[in-house]
């Protein structure tokens, strides 16, 4: 066993695990405090397992974040006869649910390692994580994110999403058109909490340096997605329908930045053989549909955005003097002193702008979270931008503007190479 499997395993959870021996499949669940929603959560899962995988052994692991509201019991809690009558399919082997709690407060990255393990120690060939975030989790999710895995030997699957146009807009701005142009393959989502991954790839990201290289584990996740890019796995998407999160109340812009911009700026250095040498991106294998687009209005305070970006600007300068090129500051100074009806933040200087933080981030010019917190204000001029340009847009001009920032991102890609190579 290796020093990562111990670290996490308990003696109660391995006693767990060998009562439930060898498995086909394995469905990660993390949970912290999700008492309201986790019964239906659960029973749903068991469906889409009776229904997909009838033959097959399978467990579903629930790893906790110290919940106090009784989550770890009622996931335990659901039998397979509660489930039999909606499912219409009845189990030939049994269908396993266990849990256990792994710290106080909840950890994505402890938490996924923790299902890594439990699915090394099980030989599970093919594994999927849900997260009891998602409102919305169909049976179809389970058979949808694992086929290609069980089936079709793929090593990670990936969601892709109906969304509104104005949603994601960290995904659709920064993530996706970033990794697209370094790593060369289109992937939307490629930091989710849903996802399916092989044995093989579960075992060789286990055994990774990524869970004591000091970086942040709550981009697990995303690192996964990476290692499978560069350890050339196969990967493709899957088409999950409408994406519905249970509201979360402070849901703040600078962890979200830290968990995809922080972790893939992290990723760079140690992955640069690989994405120096990328030209261009080619489609991902996808299932479904690719991206869906939802066009029902909604309420965006703009004004809010554009006022946080030039006071940014403004209040963060000396900062920025480390971080970013004198012309490139200079053209955010200028843009910062628009009135709303021409402030424009076009996507060339957004690309450069971003381009140059990951730089000073590999440079170390400053903390490095603060060179993540300084980019916030940005990413809100960014926002305020896409939010205008696109108020009136159909999803096929959506798509249009996602596509020519993420062609910028890619043309543009010689100038990070060359800061890159001269960084010293």
């Amino acid at each position: 066993m290796t020093l990562a499997e111990e670290s996490v395993l308990t003696d109660d959870f391995l006693r767990q695990l060998m009562n439930v021996g060898e498995v086909d499949i394995l469905v990660g669940l993390p949970t912290h405090n999700n008492a309201k929603t986790i019964g239906s959560i659960v029973q749903t899962i068991q469906i889409g397992i009776l229904r997909g995988f009838p033959r097959e052994r399978a467990v579903i692991i629930n790893v906790d974040g110290g919940s106090r509201d009784g989550t770890p019991e009622l996931v335990t809690g659901v039998t397979i006869d509660d489930v039999r009558p909606a499912s219409n399919v009845y189990a030939l082997r049994t269908l396993h649910s266990i849990s256990t709690k792994y710290a106080n407060s909840p950890a994505s990255g402890v938490a996924l390692r923790t299902i890594l393990a439990a699915a090394e120690l099980l030989r599970a060939k093919a594994c999927v994580v849900l997260s009891p975030e998602s409102s919305n989790i169909e049976p179809e999710w389970v058979s949808t994110l694992l086929g290609p895995i069980y089936r079709d030997r793929f090593d990670l699957v990936t969601p892709t999403y109906r969304r509104h146009k104005f949603e994601g807009l960290l995904i659709t701005n920064l993530l996706y058109p970033m990794t697209r142009a370094l790593y060369g393959l289109r992937i939307r989502e490629a930091y989710s909490p849903e996802f399916a991954f092989s044995g093989r790839l579960g075992s060789q990201f286990l055994g990774q340096n990524v869970w004591n290289d000091g970086t942040d584990e709550a981009a697990v996740e995303l690192r996964l997605t990476l290692a499978a890019i560069t350890g050339k796995y196969r990967i493709c998407q899957s088409f999950l329908g409408e994406k519905l999160h249970v509201e979360r109340r402070g849901a703040d812009l600078v962890p979200a930045l830290r968990q995809t911009a922080g972790a893939l700026f992290s990723a760079l250095d140690a992955d640069f053989p690989v994405w120096s040498v990328v030209a261009g991106s080619q489609p991902a294998p996808t299932t479904g549909a690719d991206q869906e687009v939802l066009l029902e209005p909604l309420r965006v305070n703009r004004k809010r955005l554009r006022e946080m970006f030039s006071i940014g600007v403004s209040e963060l300068e000396s900062i920025f003097q480390s971080i970013l090129s004198p012309s490139t500051l200079a053209e955010l100074q200028r843009i910062a002193r628009l009135g709303e009806e021409d402030f424009h933040y076009p996507a060339e200087l957004w690309v450069r702008t971003v381009y140059e933080f990951a730089a000073s981030y590999q440079k170390g010019v400053i903390s490095r979270d603060h060179i993540i917190q300084a980019l916030a204000p940005l990413f809100r001029g960014r926002a305020f931008t896409f939010l205008t340009e696109n108020r009136n847009a159909s999803g096929a001009d959506v798509e249009n503007n996602i596509e020519g920032l993420c062609l910028e991102f890619e043309r543009l890609k010689p100038y990070l190479l060359q800061m890159w190579k001269s960084r010293e």
